[in-house]
């Protein structure tokens, strides 16, 4: 049975719910998972969701800062989480479904703006955040997987929109992509946005900074779906929902969608 999943840095669930109700009637994915949702779970308006529908959740949450949710019309069960980097942050969180695949929803630290672990221990923080999924999935090597989320590195030249002008800015520095290849490495996980979208400019971000983010166009592509190889090839139909960066008091981050067929 194919199912749809998208992921969104919503930033600020409580904040955004009249957006995230509108995503999930306008576009219905089968799954949504979510980041930054800055609520404990309690405080998240899932049972407005699960009005809409969405009657399965596992979720992650701390008060103002961080959380992950995965909203589903597929019955879930909860596949645990995992304190990265011992961090303290609710910024993973796993769910299976009933056909054995499970997804891993990810908000990696954004690193802070000075991209040094010696000025900025924010910096070292992603770093090592990174690393421990590395030494995670190495471990585990998963199988039925599929990695979701708001991994706050644009990896490619063409997931910026200057590669040259970002070589220096926290994101696209060399060590990040460098690491970000290597934690999927680490899972041998196939980038499926790439996969059926090979070439171009192709963006999920797009600053608040910008008087007019559309017309500058200064996007990064930093929220991924991914899967291991054993499903990867299932996967098709994949688009970031640009028109949500235009709704009305919307996260600065679209939605990213793919499908598989499983």
């Amino acid at each position: 049975m194919p199912f749809t999943i998208a992921t969104w840095n919503i930033n600020s669930v409580r904040l955004r719910e009249g957006l995230v109700a509108k995503l999930l009637t306008d576009e219905a994915p089968d799954i949504l998972c979510l980041q930054e949702c800055k609520a404990p779970v309690d405080k998240m308006p899932l049972q407005a969701f699960a009005a809409l529908g969405y009657t399965h959740c596992v979720a992650r949450g701390q008060k103002g800062y961080n959380g992950v949710a995965i909203l589903s019309k597929l019955p879930i069960e909860d596949a645990g989480d995992r304190d990265f980097a011992t961090l303290g942050h609710a910024r993973h969180v796993a769910a299976r479904l009933e056909n054995g695949v499970t997804i891993h929803n990810f908000y990696v630290p954004a690193g802070g703006d000075i991209p040094d672990r010696e000025q900025n221990p924010k910096f070292g923080q992603k770093l090592d955040f990174l690393t421990d999924m590395q030494h995670w999935f190495a471990a585990e090597r998963p199988h039925k997987a599929i990695l979701v989320g708001d991994l706050n590195i644009a990896p490619r030249e063409d997931d910026v929109w200057s590669h040259k002008q970002l070589l220096k800015i926290v994101s696209h520095t060399p060590i990040e992509v460098e690491q970000l290849g290597r934690t999927q490495e680490a899972g041998r996980f196939v980038d499926i946005t790439r996969q059926d979208i090979p070439q171009g400019l192709l963006y999920s971000w797009w600053s608040y900074r910008a008087a007019d983010w559309d017309a500058a166009d200064k996007g990064r592509r930093l929220d991924h779906v991914w899967a291991t190889p054993d499903i990867a090839g299932a996967a098709h139909s994949s688009r970031v929902l640009r028109d949500a960066r235009g709704w009305e008091q919307p996260s600065d981050h679209a939605p990213v969608f793919a499908t598989f067929d499983l």
